[in-house]
């Protein structure tokens, strides 16, 4: 099948089987090595990306089925100063990393839609996240103080 997607800004035709993982066109066909594979069953959150403004788990996601749809990876947000105020805010907060892009996709699409989220849509946005090094707290009070100033 010829799928046909806009990656960070690009626009990208190949002719694929379009059963194949999102996740697994993005970091071998495409050498998009920030979307993480952890568990491969939509829990961990290590593969977020957005997709028409909302964010999947790449894992879980045919390729066939975002043909002619925007899809966004840290590489395509990373020069967005929302996402440069996130990295600031979140500095040596990430312990391993392993979580970190997953995370500041979730955040980035939040932070993108609404100016000031309140800690219950901060904890909400993170909740597809998992973190087993860093936790959640100091993400969420750092976050909610920056947006409350």
């Amino acid at each position: 099948m010829k799928v046909k997607i806009f990656l960070n800004g690009e626009k990208i035709e190949m002719e694929i089987n379009p059963l194949k993982r999102l996740i697994d066109v993005l970091r071998e066909d495409l050498n998009i090595k920030s979307v993480k594979e952890g568990c491969g069953e939509g829990e961990c959150g290590s593969c977020m990306v957005i997709i028409n403004e909302k964010v999947y788990n790449s894992c879980l996601i045919p390729v066939g089925s975002v043909n002619n749809k925007k899809i966004l990876t840290i590489e395509g947000i990373e020069n967005k100063k929302i996402l440069k105020e996130i990295k600031r805010r979140l500095k040596d907060e990430f312990q391993c990393g392993f979580c970190e892009n997953g995370m500041l996709i979730s955040l980035y699409a939040l932070f993108k839609k609404k100016r000031k989220p309140n800690k219950e849509e901060i904890k909400e946005a993170i909740s597809g996240n998992l973190c087993r090094c860093t936790g959640y707290q100091n993400i969420v009070n750092k976050l909610k103080i920056w947006k409350n100033s």
